[in-house]
């Protein structure tokens, strides 16, 4: 999914996780039989192109296999590749975009990181290139704390790697750049938001010897069809193509053959350079439980993900101590949100467990601190929300717990493949209980908005728009249209990128920054009033001095100067990065640049309402679908790994239907889905939900605040402390929504 909203909320930033994961070791102390039986999961089409590579490789196939093998054991200490790296890497030395899908823990990262340093020595044989011309690897990856990981790893190992991210200093940044200029660097990490950053994708558009390769983690984010669609991800097929980067690796552990497809396509990778292995396990155990419980027990557990309660029914952690008693070990317990990760924690170490909460609303360095204790076996027990385990390079991971219904088998998958990576057995439980889908409910729902409002930021953003002719490009701050037409920042950034890629209405571009300062250092002055350059000389009469900072309004210098805005900002990254100022940024507005007449009137606008909004109901029941895909393996009449595998276009080894050793190949019988508790809507309970707002003008809003949903108009008139909140949890959303159109309706009659 892409980034949340800014509405502090029980369901915003602060209450849950919703980021992506991945890790990268390899399959350490599997058995060689368990990995030969491993090998003949690949597509039989695939399998018989690399047996004919095997069979006649050239001379260059020859000797960048050659290269690779000796790089892998010089610097990562691995006598041989395993699964489908080699092949991987092979295709990415030729020159050839390629797709990675390997499970979590297979080994992704080596895919790009041995050609990374391979290249220099591919230069130095070829003759091509000087050292001064190396280029860098940019590896496109959504999380700080792994590029972190993965930064230190690599220097440990020799290798010159860096990370640009919101967590370096002036001065890092500083030093960054200039190893770029330099070549010294191989590898160089970032965030997908950072290639929508105008002065870095200025800064790398100069690096000398350009980009070799650009490894895009987490590539099933491009795809619409993937479960966790991220429009940021869209730009960065243009971004290759802006900064003309040689080629492209896209890694994923989680791409249905349909997300496949997407990335293929946005990267133009052929059928011969995709390479994909199985997310089968065999010393993985999959278990799952349903936990039951009454209405009564399902309300508790309501008010421990609102805050309002300390402890779940006894029922529920009773079964959890059992398991963990009787399974000891580096364990981890996943939950849906914050508060549960604080609770299950504080209740493990009352009952006598080593245990520690771990969610994204922790400080840093807290976090920091849980997760080396975890890696160093201090701490036995971690109870988090998805944002931990991303780039986790534990082995001896013994459980792997699901306390909430997962967002997706994707999501499943990632998180079961921590456990057991030493090859020894592990086992994975998953509890159902009475509230499952609730949560899943919510999440699903609150992206949607009500028709009314998506057609307010309709006629916004064309209003906006045409004051300005095709091939021109308006700018808008997504954050003001959140807030004033009730639409989440996920949403909105979704709700563009469908008028952009299904209406063709315009192409999102570089955003720019609405605010430009910078503190001048001792040399600043020497060096702007030598400089002869335009650029230099417009900087200089337009910074107003302020205190500390020089203010600079880049578009009103570079109108008065008659040069381009990038010629102003260009200029100002260069003084930042040799140092000279320290140069601040901030108000960042999105840019598109118009690509046919905008529609103007109302049956325009709304013959683009309707598709939208299909589109979007579409979307909300696919999020609902993947929860109840979720529930169906677990429930279902079929071994579980052979599900997971299916779920991913594949199969178990040797054409076989039960691993053996899952809940079902054990019982035979399917897990019981537990009873939902669904209370009927009454004229009572409607008219509560009305007497505490005024609200007569979205029925949506209504049905979120009696279903326990925010929004950034729930937030602002502060609907959320009061009791009509979550009042009706346990009642249908489509009734709910009914009955409160028809209140709506009557209102409007009325008045």
């Amino acid at each position: 999914m892409a980034a949340k909203g800014n509405e502090p909320d029980e369901f915003g930033d602060n209450a849950f996780d919703d980021s992506d994961e991945f890790g990268d070791d390899a399959f350490d102390g599997v058995d060689d039989a368990d990995l030969e039986e491993l090998e003949q999961l690949e597509h039989p089409s695939k399998r018989t192109k690399l047996s004919r590579d095997a069979e006649s490789p050239d001379s260059q196939d020859r000797a960048h296999l050659a290269l690779a093998e000796r790089l892998l054991s010089e610097k990562f200490g691995y006598k041989a590749f395993r699964h489908e790296q080699a092949g991987a890497i092979q295709k990415i030395l030729a020159g050839q975009n390629t797709l990675v899908i390997f499970p979590t823990g297979a080994g992704k990262s080596l895919c790009y990181q041995i050609p990374a340093i391979a290249f220099p020595e591919l230069d130095e044989t070829s003759g091509l290139r000087e050292p001064e011309n190396a280029g860098v690897t940019i590896v496109v990856s959504p999380l700080i704390a792994l590029m972190k990981d993965q930064v230190d790893a690599l220097r440990k190992r020799g290798i010159a790697a860096d990370s640009i991210d919101s967590t370096k200093s002036w001065d890092d940044v500083k030093l960054i750049h200039d190893s770029l200029r330099k070549s010294l660097l191989r590898i160089l990490y970032c965030a997908p938001e950072r290639l929508n950053n105008e002065g870095f994708i200025e800064s790398v558009k100069n690096i000398p010897g350009g980009i070799r390769l650009l490894a895009v983690d987490e590539a099933h984010c491009i795809s619409e069809w993937g479960h966790s669609f991220r429009p940021d991800y869209l730009k960065v097929a243009r971004f290759v193509d802006e900064v003309k980067a040689e080629r492209v690796i896209c890694l994923t552990a989680t791409a249905t053959p349909k997300v496949a497809q997407d990335v293929c396509k946005a990267f133009k990778i052929s059928p011969s350079c995709v390479f994909q292995t199985s997310p089968y396990r065999p010393n993985l155990e999959l278990n799952a439980k349903t936990v039951a419980g009454s209405a009564s027990d399902a309300e508790s557990i309501l008010d421990v993900m609102f805050g309002k309660v300390k402890t779940e029914c006894d029922l529920r952690f009773a079964e959890l101590f059992k398991f963990l008693r009787a399974n000891p070990g580096p364990t981890l317990v996943y939950v849906a949100l914050q508060q549960q990760a604080e609770n299950h924690a504080e209740a493990l170490q009352k009952a006598g467990f080593n245990a520690a909460a771990f969610h994204a609303g922790m400080k840093t360095e807290v976090k920091q601190k849980i997760q080396d204790d975890f890696m160093d076996s201090k701490i036995q027990i971690v109870c988090a929300t998805i944002a931990f385990g991303m780039g986790i390079d534990k082995a001896d991971i013994r459980n792997v717990v699901h306390w909430d219904l997962s967002n997706t088998i994707e999501e499943y998958s990632q998180q079961i493949g921590r456990a057991g990576r030493d090859g020894l057995k592990s086992r994975c439980m998953f509890y159902l209980s009475p509230s499952a889908f609730y949560l899943r409910e919510v999440f699903a729902r609150r992206d949607l908005p009500s028709r009314q409002s998506l057609r307010g930021l309709l006629v916004d953003i064309f209003n906006i728009g045409s004051d300005f002719s095709v091939g021109q490009a308006f700018k808008v701050s997504h954050y003001k249209q959140g807030r004033e037409f009730d639409i989440g920042a996920s949403p909105l950034a979704i709700i563009y990128a469908t008028l952009e890629l299904h209406f063709g209405l315009f192409r999102a571009v570089t955003p720019e920054y609405s605010s430009y300062k910078f503190e001048a250092m001792k040399s600043y002055f020497p060096v702007i009033k030598k400089d002869p350059s335009p650029e230099a000389k417009a900087i200089f009469s337009g910074a107003k001095k302020k205190v500390k900072y020089h203010d600079i309004d880049v578009n009103a210098v570079a109108r008065s100067s008659g040069l381009g805005r990038m010629d102003i900002v260009k200029k100002l990254n260069f003084l930042s990065d040799s140092g000279h100022i320290k140069l601040q940024v901030a108000g960042i507005e999105q840019r598109y640049l118009i690509q046919k007449k905008l529609p103007q009137t109302d049956a325009e606008i709304d013959a683009v309402l309707d598709k939208l909004y299909t589109d979007m109901e579409t979307r909300e029941e696919d999020a609902l679908q993947r929860s109840r895909e979720v529930m169906a393996l677990i429930t279902g009449r079929k071994c579980f790994a052979l599900a997971l595998a299916q779920h991913f276009g594949m199969g178990l080894p040797n054409g076989k239907s039960k691993c053996g050793h899952c809940t079902f190949c054990l019982t035979g019988v399917p897990v019981m889905a537990p009873p939902r508790p669904i209370t009927r809507t009454t004229a009572a309970a409607i008219q509560g939900v009305l007497k505490a707002t005024d609200v007569r003008d979205d029925p949506r809003f209504l049905t979120r605040v009696a279903f326990g949903i925010s929004s950034p108009r729930l937030s602002q008139l502060g609907l959320m402390r009061l009791s009509a909140f979550r009042s009706l949890a346990h009642h249908d959303f489509e009734a709910l929504l009914r009955e409160f159109t028809k209140a709506c309706d009557a209102a409007n009659r009325k008045s």
